[in-house]
């Protein structure tokens, strides 16, 4: 257990890191875009090398799948509450959509590590800083957006605290629940993380990017998949 709670506390702390550097200085609009272009781009290899990858050896495409379209449908609907919700606020921007998909990719995502760990498997350095690579710009440009749409800075810092704690736990809980898990469970755990990430990626993280960088956007991206991809293939 005390492997779970050090390893799960790791792998959320950089969201919560990604927030406290929003708050130290102000991020110029266009290296925001290329923060989070390479943010994308290292989601988009954990998508691949990871998640997917991992779904398909341990359960086969069914359990993946399953899990896949239950993500994508969480993050969409849970992202239509938000947007009525900002309607009526002048918080957010591209921030909520952007914490909302962390949430939602954290949390699976770390109860398959944690049910990793309780199943004896070891923890890969560069598996931890392929997280890091992935979840620090995420949190960077989700602040940098809410404190720009006018969020108080404690707000913030609750918030991403918070989303940090919940992933943390995750892993515990994955732990706890190894016994009573199998590989299908693992599977669809990776593929409701992928799901919601795909969305969020095409829905928010990339046209936010894009509106931000310009044309250095694409060039940020294949540099933070070939990162991510190359730390997770030594893993």
């Amino acid at each position: 257990m005390g492997a779970a709670i050090l390893w799960g506390v790791v792998a959320a702390s950089p969201l919560f890191v990604g927030a406290v550097l929003a708050l130290l200085r102000t991020w110029p609009p266009r290296w925001l875009g290329i923060v989070l272009g390479f943010g994308a781009g290292a989601l988009m290899a954990s998508i691949a090398f990871e998640l997917w990858e991992e779904g398909l050896h341990l359960a086969g495409p069914i359990p993946l799948v399953i899990g896949v379209a239950a993500g994508a449908l969480a993050y969409f609907a849970a992202d239509r509450i938000l947007d009525a919700r900002a309607a009526k606020s002048k918080d957010g921007g591209a921030g909520a959509p952007l914490a909302l998909g962390a949430l939602l990719d954290g949390i699976p995502e770390q109860l398959v590590l944690g049910i990793g760990l309780a199943s004896g498997e070891p923890v890969s350095i560069a598996l931890v800083v392929a997280i890091i690579v992935s979840n620090l710009p995420e949190s960077i440009g989700s602040a940098a957006d809410l404190l720009k749409g006018g969020m108080a800075k404690s707000r913030v810092l609750l918030l991403w605290a918070g989303i940090a704690v919940i992933c943390a736990l995750a892993t515990v809980a994955g732990f706890a629940l190894a016994s009573a898990t199998g590989d299908a469970f693992r599977a669809g755990a990776s593929g409701f993380a992928a799901g919601a990430l795909l969305v969020m990626l095409v829905d928010s993280m990339v046209p936010d990017a894009q509106e931000k960088a310009k044309q250095l956007t694409g060039l940020a991206t294949v540099l933070g998949f070939a990162l991510a991809a190359g730390l997770s293939l030594a893993s």
